[in-house]
């Protein structure tokens, strides 16, 4: 089937084997190659189109984006023109990454904007949720680690995406990697960007709230991705998981299956409403959600015994003090001489005696000079 681009067809759809619209007699081939199959979203500022490019043997499956502005006012319609032509110019840099689709042309049409680009063949994350319920933590771990890499090159690059949700990650068939597309709402944020404040976008469920006062920084995307998780963990809006008045995140109580202390700590850094508080790039969160498991506990402290004190140089006095009580000891074996034993003469009292003392002197003399007094 070829579907009609004229938002005015009153009968859009066409076979697929005719040039010319049989109903209102548009075009149906954008630049002579492009045509759109079925529309496949719809939105404020434009539709989008599952199309096929006819220019390639293989006919390649893409997406058309038609600039169709519904809102009424010159500022509005200003604002649009201007947030389409930008994700004109992000795609054209973005999409040489793997995960971002691919930018193929940009042109206008019968005095219509288009932007036609790589299609990403897969389901999005919030009908992932649906098909299948709540996601597990290994889940969540796997989503960080392939869209964290994703969101550093874009911020490498200047881009705050600003509009993180389920809807705008898609998990490709092909091999199972995320893919973030929807860049519309994107912002270069250069140093005067970021001084002024802009146009509050999004959808408000996983806006940060700086960039709902139109403040929008690289962390505010960390915001919405975790907003993003605990809505993929609980299978409930983020709006419901918040506690307005205690101002506290209570996700932790509607998730099917547990969660690590490693992982909320993580989401919880990654959803504090103070930007100052929460993790300011990309690497700050990989560096954290690497810890997987929880830090051990210090081991317990094992009171040895204390060593003995080192030996003390000990005193003159101290080894006079030594050496007279020994000296006492061989004299009179410490004791008072017993009254019943018969006295020596007296004439040998001082040869024994002065012999002691020649052998105490002899001795002190060693051990003062083993101990360097």
């Amino acid at each position: 089937m070829s579907y009609c681009l004229n938002p005015r067809c009153p009968k859009p759809e066409n076979s697929d084997d005719v040039k010319f619209c049989l109903s209102c007699g548009s075009k149906l081939h954008l630049k002579e190659r492009y045509r759109a199959v079925k529309p496949i979203g719809q939105g404020g500022f434009g539709r989008t189109f599952l199309a096929v490019d006819e220019d390639k043997p293989s006919k390649p499956r893409c997406v058309i984006k038609q600039f169709y502005p519904q809102a009424q006012g010159t500022n509005t319609v200003q604002k649009a023109v201007e947030l389409f032509n930008q994700e004109a110019v992000q795609l054209d840099e973005l999409g040489k990454h793997l995960q971002i689709p691919e930018l193929l042309a940009y042109f206008t049409q019968d005095d219509r904007q288009y932007l036609v680009q790589e299609f990403i063949d897969g389901l999005n994350l919030a009908q992932e949720l649906a098909h299948q319920g709540a996601f597990s933590e290994t889940q969540i771990r796997q989503l960080l680690h392939d869209l964290l890499p994703v969101l550093q090159f874009c911020h490498a690059r200047q881009v705050i995406h600003r509009d993180i949700k389920p809807e705008n990650i898609i998990l490709r068939s092909s091999d199972r990697k995320l893919v973030l597309v929807d860049f519309g709402a994107s912002k270069s944020a250069t140093g005067t960007a970021l001084s002024h404040t802009g146009t509050s976008i999004g959808t408000p469920e996983y806006v940060a709230p700086e960039q709902m006062r139109g403040r929008a920084l690289f962390a505010s995307d960390i915001y919405s991705l975790g907003a993003t998780c605990i809505n993929l963990l609980t299978g409930r809006s983020p709006f419901d998981s918040y506690d307005t008045n205690n101002d506290t995140w209570i996700w932790q109580q509607y998730v099917t299956t547990p969660v690590s202390n490693n992982l909320q700590q993580v989401l919880n850094k990654m959803l504090e409403s103070i930007p100052a508080r929460r993790y300011q790039t990309v690497d700050e969160v990989l560096k954290d959600l690497n810890q997987h498991s929880p830090v051990p506990n210090p081991p317990a402290k094992v009171n040895h015994p204390a060593p003995p004190p080192a030996p003390m140089a000990k005193t003159q006095s101290q080894i006079d003090l030594e050496l007279e009580e020994l000296k006492t000891q061989f004299l009179v074996g410490g004791k008072p001489k017993p009254q019943n034993i018969q006295p020596q003469p007296t004439t040998n009292t001082p040869t024994k005696k002065s012999e002691i003392d020649k052998e105490l002197e002899e001795l002190k003399a060693k051990y003062l000079g083993n101990n360097n007094v």
